[in-house]
């Protein structure tokens, strides 16, 4: 099976979506299912995990409801607000709902660099494992040692890092990313999504080569078993075509076994989020 394990879709609303900025002009529409599969279809993908872009239960709901209609959406990675002190009854409303896989916070969007180890958050983190849910990790490079502190604390609760944790490839700035990503790879209940990536490089001037070391360092930090491929579609546009997202991550595997690249383009995936 081969899964896009992250991207997004949406009803494009300026005022609410005011992260795509008046220089995202490619984004300044809706995206929905029916212009994702035709992409899926022509790179053989059988389906791919929807994940959150706007911090509301609405949110949730929408991506849910689009599950349903779609069975190329094999999972949805929703939000409740983790740090309510009501968590509990949020994820309960939730727990008939096949297609929640798993929930996400928009924490680089936080000032607090260690929004991850309020007690509150904690508190919230503590409730997924008794739904079977799992953790997506977002967050800036800075952010990564709160982001190993806190996956210490939940050795049992599985936590992806998405987009690499977005390290400054535009400047080919690489450490401390580099030691950071080291760090919480060490813990073996922590995946990594190789998402997002072109589009933390130079987006109007990006080469593979630009991406090849960050990508060295994420494989040698989680092995095979551990990575994922995700498109991070709609998003991608910024800076290339999907086509040219899995022509970057399949030219990297292309010496991988045939076992090792369907590790990462897929069974992995499907792995973590219980598919």
């Amino acid at each position: 099976m081969r899964i896009d394990s992250h991207q997004h879709f949406w009803k494009f609303n300026r005022t609410r979506d005011s992260w795509i900025t008046d220089n995202m002009a490619v984004l300044h529409r809706d995206f929905l299912p029916h212009d994702l599969i035709p992409e899926l279809e022509s790179h053989n993908i059988d389906g791919s995990i929807a994940v959150q872009a706007d911090q509301s239960e609405a949110e949730t709901r929408f991506l849910l409801d689009l599950a349903s209609k779609f069975p190329q959406i094999l999972g949805v990675v929703g939000w409740v607000d983790l740090c309510s002190p009501g968590v509990h009854e949020s994820l309960q409303v939730y727990a008939n709902c096949r297609k929640l896989r798993g929930i996400r916070h928009i924490v680089q969007a936080e000032p607090d660099d260690r929004f991850l180890l309020r007690e509150a958050f904690v508190r919230g983190i503590s409730w997924l494992g008794h739904f079977g849910l799992t953790y997506d990790i977002l967050v800036y490079a800075r952010q990564l040692p709160a982001a190993a502190e806190l996956v210490a604390k939940f050795p049992d609760q599985l936590f992806v890092v998405d987009h690499i944790a977005k390290p400054e490839i535009r400047n080919k700035k690489i450490s401390p990313w580099r030691q950071h990503i080291r760090e919480i790879a060490k813990h073996q209940n922590v995946y990594c999504k190789i998402s997002g990536l072109i589009t933390e490089a130079d987006w109007q001037n990006w080469s593979d080569q630009d991406i090849v070391p960050y990508l060295d360092i994420v494989f040698d930090a989680f092995g095979v078993y551990r990575v994922m491929f995700g498109s991070d579609w709609p998003v991608c546009l910024l800076a290339g075509s999907y086509s040219r997202v899995v022509d970057l991550i399949s030219s990297y595997a292309e010496s991988f076994s045939e076992t090792d690249r369907a590790n990462i383009f897929g069974l992995n995936a499907a792995r973590f989020y219980g598919l």
